[in-house]
């Protein structure tokens, strides 16, 4: 184990001290507004929407060929 595992090992846990440091690394974040919030949202649900589209029809075009080859259905 290297010497810096083995000091932090030894440290004790102080519950007030990790709590500062949560706090400072929350102040250094970039948090988005509001609006950024919305039209992100908008944008994967449009998107996911697309895709869900998209897979439905390839789903449907795949199945009418596999019925069609193996004769299935009528």
């Amino acid at each position: 184990m290297s010497d810096s595992a083995e000091s932090a090992n030894k440290e004790s846990f102080n519950p007030a001290k990790f709590i500062r440091e949560v706090r400072q690394e929350t102040n250094k974040v970039s948090w988005p507004s509001r609006r950024e919030t919305m039209i992100s949202s908008a944008v994967v649900l449009v998107l996911v929407l697309i895709a869900a589209i998209f897979f439905l029809v390839v789903d449907t075009v795949l199945a009418s060929l596999v019925q069609m080859i193996l004769g299935f259905g009528g």
